[in-house]
């Protein structure tokens, strides 16, 4: 009799574990419940599987919370050993339709636009600047 209550015990301990791992899971903030209103505009991932590999992206905001955008970039996907750039921009204004691989990603006449960028680099080092350029 013993043997099967302590079976119990523990058959209830893992559903209940289960249980809130999977709510959790579940309700973990994302993009969608930030009020900054992210738009991404433009995206780059080089092709290279085997070295580095290289993103970026151009995202458009509604209003400029600080703490949200670095909060997104950190949403953002990331390679160990790769670059991650997010460049945030205001919505309705001079904003870059293309991006190109290297270290100046888009024609410099949209840098006075530019109002912050998240970098996460390799070995997951973060920098967060608001008016970069």
């Amino acid at each position: 009799m013993k043997k099967n209550s302590l079976t119990y015990i523990i058959l209830a301990a893992v559903v209940i574990l289960t249980f809130f791992i999977v709510k959790d899971t579940l309700n973990q903030k994302g993009v969608e419940d930030m009020k900054a209103g992210f738009t991404e505009i433009a995206k780059y991932r080089n092709a290279n599987n085997t070295g580095p590999v290289q993103r970026i992206y151009i995202v458009t905001v509604k209003d400029s919370v600080w703490k949200e955008m670095e909060d997104y970039g950190n949403l953002m996907p990331h390679t160990k050993y790769g670059n991650t750039k997010v460049y945030f921009f205001m919505e309705h204004t001079n904003v870059p339709k293309t991006l190109e691989p290297g270290e100046v990603n888009f024609d410099p006449q949209y840098n006075k636009s530019c109002m912050a960028l998240f970098e996460k680099s390799a070995m997951s080092q973060v920098a967060f600047n608001k008016h970069p350029f």
